[in-house]
């Protein structure tokens, strides 16, 4: 559950549908009132396009969870790494396949889609949010001690921009939020519309 108690949304209990650490950082660096329920939605599909999986898992996440509080609003999102070559890239297996995902990702730019679905008693919002991603040429030194800091273990593509791949990164064109795993900007502007208090829980 968010630590952010102090003020209470008049439209209802947000919701967000993700154990995703990141995730819940972000929303309270908004200063949104939420508590955390997890999802437990089957996401086993065949579909191999990045955008419409993206936005078809969030959307069954957020409706796995409205069932279960058809009062609140809920926010719901995963997120994929796609590389011209390989396709879509979730999180690594284990550390072997950590290393052969950083390593094909290694010298390449590869594009991060996050998919986001706002849900409550009105219906669902979907939105997906595309941003590409520079990586430098990395050593197979590089490569190891990354895999063996830990990092990539529950991390799509097997990095994170935000933790020590920061220094892998030459340059991005989008959003930074968006690779983190929750593009705020435009979720902002959903909630905005539903009524749900930002700032006040940041005072």
């Amino acid at each position: 559950m968010s630590d952010i108690s102090a003020n209470k949304n008049p439209v209802g209990e947000v919701i967000l549908a993700s154990a995703s650490p990141r995730r819940r950082e972000l929303l309270e660096q908004i200063g949104v009132t939420f508590r955390i329920c997890v999802s437990d939605a089957d996401e086993q599909c065949d579909i191999k396009e990045p955008e419409m999986l993206v936005r078809f898992l969030s959307e069954k996440k957020a409706e796995s969870v409205f069932e279960q509080n058809p009062e609140a609003i809920v926010i719901a999102a995963d997120t994929v790494v796609y590389l011209e070559g390989e396709g879509i890239m979730g999180k690594p297996k284990d550390d072997a396949d950590a290393y052969r995902m950083i390593s094909n990702l290694s010298g390449k730019a590869n594009e991060v889609y996050t998919g986001v679905t706002v849900r409550d008693r009105n219906g669902a919002e979907t939105f997906a949010v595309k941003t590409k991603v520079y990586f430098k040429a990395l050593s197979d030194s590089e490569i190891r001690d990354y895999v063996a800091s830990g990092e990539c273990s529950d991390k799509a593509g097997a990095y994170a921009i935000q933790g020590r791949a920061c220094v892998f990164i030459e340059k991005i064109d989008g959003d930074y939020f968006n690779v983190v795993g929750l593009p705020l900007s435009p979720l902002y502007d959903i909630l905005k519309k539903k009524g749900v208090i930002f700032w006040a829980s940041l005072m």
